[in-house]
């Protein structure tokens, strides 16, 4: 039975093998990048069978050498005597065994290097990038493409090398050419010479690792900074050029042994070898470090400070970032300071939070609970009423049949996709508090702001594993409606997915879905299709493995359809003198960490990063299409040589789709992290660190690090309003603000351009720790924020927005109230107040027009403020008597007294009153215009009560 039982499982593991790749050529095909699989297949089969062969063709004949030199005769003894035993049993199945042993020995070594299809190919078809290190002077292409291979080709012979020189030591031994028993040599003539050139080429191959080495020196971290330093360039670089000269010499002694006897020559070479590596790899570089370097170490790292700052500034694309001085002399005067808001359009700042409101668009938007927006929406630009705005933007994608109404038809050919795009204006808030909506009905209606024509989402970040599509008399559900048939279905027409209309291929996916259904219901139609990887990464991820995407793909609507857009990027670490950085932790934040939407990163190490491509992926059809955006990056250049015609030249792009590009987070929020210590560009200050920056803590969520915000701005000097991305810095260990910096994401000609607006460092303002703080304790918003809280409702602080204005810094938090929820209606945010400091003001009010008019004085605030921009005596005294009646009902709560309570918070509803009511008197000395917003009376817990906002 044994042999029958083999050929079976060889038969069951080739089936195997053939469905993983047939069904996956299929998917390929149906994307239109079967070239991408099959160049990647070849240079697999390549690499696994080249390596794998040429390991067992080495060992094999070191092997059968060392069993032809096997001595005729071998002495007696008890060792001799012990081996015996073992040849008996071994001679008889020789061949067998080594066949066996050495397949399994090429098998695990071609896996190995099969994995490492990237970098055969990369180096096949490198491109220069003519940047030249400043070292040994070759093009920054060397480190990045031919020096990887090279060490992977030096990593496989040795590993040949050490595993025929163990492989012969077996033999000799077992058949006595070694022995460590009886008298006269140990070692016959044959085995010593055997023995001798494996060590001797070993040694050789040492030698070349040396040389090599030595350009592995421009990623030391032996100095201050990243790169060749010091007592790299001028003790260890010597050191390995003589190291592998005495490797060479060595490798002469152990071949030597071939023409004569003895082991004195190879002992000599090896001791020699060793101890080199000790006083000239090792002690020679540390006496240097300590005795020259220490003592004067910024004289003597200088130079290679400046070619650190240098190389990874260009490495990772912010070579170009300007730092300009910002904030020394702020307006003061109320008239400019409005003047000035008006002129920017302060009052259209992006409150709306796409990290708050997600639950607000599903509580509000999903219509049924099969359907699921993301916890993180997505900020665009759409031109609405003639006019570009902030838009948040979510996809209302299928969850599943609902709970209790599971089977496999409804699960994988009924409920197969999502419907609708859902989109609310940045800036605009309901009478209720909850987002102003653009774009929501179900069936789509025809008088929408935004077009969509195909609102069905079959390829989305929450598809079905796999979904059975199509075919004649298909139904698949679109959305409820009121018709007799209380929905609306339709059958899938798209090009995207793979026919799954005959047995051949039900049996296939059957297999690779681990799937019975799919072979034995009848269900599945003729011309059905199936649609499997499906989500926008992957897809993208398949179709070009060569970059690294972006974690948060974002939705658009282009010429009426929807359409997923993702950032590529090409990274290395291999680029000469540039700090090395970890993807995951740098792009690490309150996003990352908390949300399910945003994909983490890996933690791999780079040292240079390029927004290369721009990749589209259709919601409804699955077209994938990338498109070059980065049309200098080298590393582009060499995988479109590799993967002809599947990346479009950037002059393809559809001004429509191109309109929607941004720049990406993942990228925005590396180049951050470079930039907070390398906008330094003086060796001896960067030395000193004293100016580093971090990124602050985000206020909203302690321990961790707060994510960059895309908002529409208009920085000093910029003829416009522009969106942008946008961060701060602290001073390390400091709650101070450093610096503000933003990129344009308009495409453009000012696309890409990095700005950081530099604090004085005698005067810096407060960082946003420090803001939130003041929100809290400062008396009048403590009082609207004690208010919110009343009722089991809980505040929610939204994205606190830096906004640099007249000299100074505007920062503008919406504060989200959340009510408890009841049995059927789950809770969500909805807006509460608007909080703004600006200098010392500080203010919250029902809108941000309103706050506005507070803090920087102008006429249409409330009645309540006077021209001097002081609370009127009625207002005073109403706060007044409103903070009494929170202390008092503060200090009944500690003591338990809940009859206290009760007459605190009857106290405290009477004084909010006598504020509105003051806040609503118009003063004699500056009646407010017409057409200014009326202030409205502070909410209360309920949604329902929320004043009017603009």
């Amino acid at each position: 039975m044994l042999p029958v039982l083999v050929a079976l499982a060889a038969v069951l593991i080739a089936y195997m093998v053939f469905t993983s790749i047939y069904t996956n050529l299929l998917w390929y095909r149906s994307v239109g990048f079967s070239e991408v699989y099959t160049t990647q297949l070849q240079a697999k089969v390549v690499l696994f069978f080249g390596s794998g062969l040429f390991m067992a063709l080495v060992v094999g004949a070191n092997v059968v050498v060392a069993y032809r030199l096997r001595p005729a005769y071998r002495p007696l003894s008890v060792e001799q005597q012990g081996l015996e035993r073992y040849r008996s049993v071994i001679d008889p199945r020789r061949k067998l065994i080594a066949v066996v042993m050495l397949g399994l020995l090429a098998v695990l070594t071609g896996s190995s290097v099969a994995g490492q299809w990237p970098v055969w190919l990369a180096f096949l078809n490198r491109t220069p990038f003519h940047v030249v290190d400043p070292q040994f002077h070759k093009d920054v292409s060397f480190y990045v493409f031919t020096y990887p291979f090279l060490r992977l080709l030096l990593g496989v012979i040795f590993a040949t090398v050490i595993l025929s020189f163990v492989a012969a030591l077996m033999v000799h031994y077992l058949y006595g050419g070694l022995r460590l028993q009886g008298p006269g040599d140990k070692a016959s003539p044959p085995t010593r010479a055997h023995l001798s050139v494996l060590a001797g080429l070993f040694v050789l191959l040492k030698a070349f690792a040396y040389w090599f080495d030595r350009y592995g020196l421009v990623h030391s971290e032996r100095g201050v900074s990243t790169g060749a330093s010091y007592t790299d360039v001028n003790a260890l670089l010597p050191a390995k050029t003589i190291l592998a000269v005495i490797a060479l010499i060595c490798a002469a002694m152990f071949v030597s042994n071939l023409l004569r006897r003895g082991m004195m020559l190879p002992g000599v070479g090896f001791t020699l070898l060793v101890l080199s590596a000790i006083l000239l790899g090792g002690l020679y570089p540390l006496l240097i470090q300590q005795f020259q370097v220490k003592p004067d170490e910024l004289a003597k790292e200088r130079a290679f400070i400046q070619r650190n700052i240098e190389f990874t500034r260009k490495a990772y694309g912010v070579d170009k970032a300007s730092v300009v001085p910002y904030g020394t002399q702020p307006v003061t005067d109320k008239k400019k300071l409005q003047e000035e808001s008006d002129r920017q359009r302060q009052d259209g700042v992006r409150l709306l939070d796409p990290n708050v409101v997600g639950e607000t668009f599903q509580q509000l938007q999903r219509i049924r609970p099969f359907y699921k927006f993301p916890d993180t929406l997505d900020v665009d630009r759409y031109t609405v009423d003639g006019r570009t705005i902030d838009t948040v933007v979510g996809l209302r994608e299928v969850s599943g049949a609902p709970s209790g109404q599971h089977s496999w038809v409804k699960d994988r050919m009924v409920y197969t996709h999502g419907y609708g795009f859902v989109s609310a204006y940045g800036d605009r808030f309901t009478s209720r508090g909850v987002p102003e909506f653009i774009t929501k009905s179900m069936p789509v209606a025809p008088d929408e702001k935004i077009k969509v024509a195909r609102p069905e989402i079959y390829f989305g970040e929450r598809s079905p594993r796999y979904s059975v599509v199509g075919g004649r008399g298909q139904q698949e559900l679109d959305y409820p409606d009121n018709s007799k048939a209380g929905q609306r279905s339709s059958t899938y027409t798209g090009e995207g997915g793979v026919a799954i209309d005959s047995f051949f291929r039900k049996l296939l996916y059957s297999t690779k879905f681990q799937d019975k259904n799919l072979l034995l219901s009848g269900a599945i139609k003729k011309d059905a299709k199936i649609l499997y990887n499906r989500t926008p990464r992957e897809m993208v991820h398949r179709a070009a493995p060569w970059l690294t995407l972006d974690g948060d793909p974002y939705p658009a609507v282009v010429g009426g359809r929807i359409v997923w857009i993702v950032d590529g990027y090409t990274a290395s670490s291999g680029y000469p003198y540039a700090e090395q950085t970890s993807l995951g932790e740098a792009t690490r934040d309150t996003i990352t960490d908390t949300r399910s939407a945003v994909a983490q990163q890996a933690n791999d190490h780079i040292n240079y990063m390029r927004n290369a491509v721009k990749a589209t992926v259709d919601a409804y059809d699955g077209t994938v299409h990338l498109y070059q955006w980065d049309t200098e990056d080298p590393i582009t250049k060499t995988w479109m040589k590799v993967f002809k015609g599947t990346v479009q030249p950037r002059s393809s792009i559809p001004p429509e789709l191109e309109a929607h590009f941004r720049y990406p987070q993942d990228l925005f929020k590396v180049q951050r992290k470079i930039l907070s210590k390398y906008h330094v560009t003086d060796p001896a200050a960067f030395f000193s660190g004293e100016g580093f920056w971090e990124v602050p803590e985000d206020p909203g969520a302690k321990g961790k690090r707060q994510p960059p915000y895309y908002q529409s701005l208009r920085t000093p000097g910029a003829p416009a309003t522009n969106f942008s991305l946008t961060t701060v810095f602290n001073p390390r260990g400091n709650g101070q603000l450093a610096a503000f910096m933003s990129v344009s994401c308009t495409p453009g000609p000012g696309y890409g351009k990095i700005e950081i607006l530099q604090m004085p460092r005698n005067a810096q303002p407060a960082g946003p720790g420090q803001v939130q703080s003041s929100f809290e304790t400062d008396s009048q918003v403590k009082n609207d924020l004690f208010a919110l809280r009343q009722g089991g409702t809980k505040t929610v602080p939204g994205n606190l927005l830096t906004i640099p204005f007249a000299g100074g810094l505007l920062y503008v938090e919406p504060m989200y109230a959340k009510t408890a929820g009841g049995s059927e209606q789950q809770p969500y945010p909805f807006l509460g107040k608007v909080l703004v400091q600006f200098g010392d003001s500080i203010t919250a009010a029902n809108s941000l027009r309103e706050a506005l008019n507070q803090i920087l004085g102008g006429a249409g605030g409330p009645a309540a403020t006077t021209p001097g921009g002081k609370l009127s005596p009625e207002a005073q005294k109403a706060v007044g008597e409103l903070q009494r009646a929170v202390d008092a009902y503060e200090k009944a709560q500690r003591e338990g007294n809940y009859p206290a309570m009760g007459e605190a918070w009857k106290q405290i509803k009477d004084a909010r009153d006598a504020l509105a009511a003051a806040q609503q008197a118009k003063p004699p000395a500056a009646p407010a215009p017409s057409g200014s917003p009326s202030p409205s009376p502070s909410p209360s817990a309920s949604p329902s009560a929320t004043p009017p906002r603009d």
